[in-house]
Formats: C-alpha cells, structure tokens, sequence
C-alpha cells in the first residue's frame, strides 16, 4: 500500500475510532439510566456487580450481571468469528458486517422500550446493548501499531500514562543534548489520538445523560447514526485490515 494511502488509511481509522468511543459512551450510560443500572460497555463494573450480588446475596441482580456479561461475551466471539471469516475469504470491508449487525441490536431496542418495561424486558434490553458494545469491540482493535479499545478506557487511560511518561524522559534526553524531536513528535501524536479517545467516552457519556433525561433510550437513535457513518467509511477505507492480518 502506498504511504499516501496509508496514511489516509490511518486517519480513516483513527476518525472511526473516535466516532465508535463516542457511541459506546452513549450507550453505556443511556442502559444504566434507563435499564437498572448496568453497563453494558464497562464489563469491570459489571463484574464488581456480579461478584457483590453473589455474595451479598442477591440472585436476581446477580443474575443480570452475569446476563450483560455473557451477551457481551458473546458478541465479541461473534465480532472476532466474522473478522476471521473475512480474513480467510479475503473479504474486503468486513467491519461493515459486524458493524451492521451492531446498529440493528441497538435500533432494536428503541421500539422494544416504547412502552412499559417489565423485568425480563429489560434483560433482554440489556442483552443486547452488551452484545452490540461486544461486537464493536472485536471489530477494531488496531490503529497502526496501537492497540485501542472503543468500548472501555481503563486500558487506554494506562497507555497514555506510559505515553506521557515516555515523553517526559525523551524531554529530558533532548535538555541533555539528545537529539529526540522525531521521537517526540510521535509520541506526541499518539498521545493525542489516545487522550482523544477517552475524551470523547466522556463527551458521549454526557451526551447520553443529557439525551436520556429528554428521550430515554430513543436517545440510541445517535450511537445507531454515528455506527451507520463508520459502515459507509468502511466502504471507502477498509477498517478491519489489521484484525483480519491477526486472524490469519
């Protein structure tokens, strides 16, 4: 692949990347306001839930921790299964299928919830939303040489604490007479694009607090559009080339 189309690979997918975050954010935060308060996205937090309900005990909450946890499991097997499938059929935007199948799980629930949600309803609501934020989860895994998780930010937050840190002793090298300016520069750009994806977990996680209190889950109707636009860049630029490299 050319270096010119590399790069705009690399931007397509780092444009993506940020879209999805945003997305999941609002998802996760939209399915704890409205459905019991359960992520659907931050398994950790979900399997605090479940270690806390068994030994509390309470079964029924223990119960839908484990729901959330297995539906999301099985969304990325799913996500990682057809990854491989379009590794090994040399298929060209594979993403857009996992993709597809995420915005059909998350529109399905907004008519599911138009009228009163009884309890195993909103199990099978949250079943879902977890299976949705799994299956975007398989589906890009790789920018460049970075590994990046659109769905959770523990993992991005630690990568950027070592990027700073990496940045503090190149800044001290460079005082001693070091020459680390190319160096710098792509840790900087790098540091950027991964404090950019926390940034905008926290962006749609407050978007989707604002738009539940206004809409509820029809606040979805958003992360469906945002996961619809990352389709058609798919389309254009391939997203999952490198998850598919990985599978082969």
């Amino acid at each position: 692949m050319p270096e010119v189309q590399q790069r705009r690979h690399l931007n397509s997918k780092v444009a993506v990347a940020i879209l999805l975050t945003f997305a999941a954010g609002c998802v996760d935060v939209v399915g704890y306001l409205a459905l019991y308060h359960a992520f659907t996205a931050h398994m950790t937090g979900e399997t605090v839930h479940l270690a806390n309900n068994l030994f509390a005990p309470n079964w029924p909450r223990a119960a839908r921790a484990a729901c959330v946890i297995a539906a999301f499991l099985v969304g990325s097997v799913l996500g990682r299964t057809v990854i491989e499938v379009g590794a090994r059929t040399r298929t060209r935007s594979i993403a857009s299928a996992t993709l597809l199948l995420e915005a059909a799980l998350l529109a399905g629930v907004i008519p599911l919830a138009g009228g009163p949600i009884s309890r195993t309803l909103a199990l099978g609501l949250l079943a879902m939303l977890a299976a949705a934020m799994g299956l975007q989860t398989a589906t890009l895994t790789r920018v460049g040489s970075l590994t990046v998780h659109t769905t959770f930010v523990t993992g991005m937050l630690n990568k950027l604490a070592q990027l700073l840190s990496q940045g503090l002793f190149l800044t001290w090298d460079h005082s001693r007479g070091r020459n680390t300016l190319p160096e710098r520069a792509r840790i900087f750009r790098r540091t950027q694009f991964i404090a950019s994806i926390w940034l905008m977990y926290f962006v749609g996680a407050a978007g989707g607090a604002w738009m539940n209190r206004e809409w509820g889950l029809r606040s979805l109707f958003a992360p469906v559009a945002l996961v619809c636009l990352s389709i058609v860049m798919d389309q254009i630029a391939p997203l999952s080339l490198e998850e598919e490299q990985e599978e082969a």
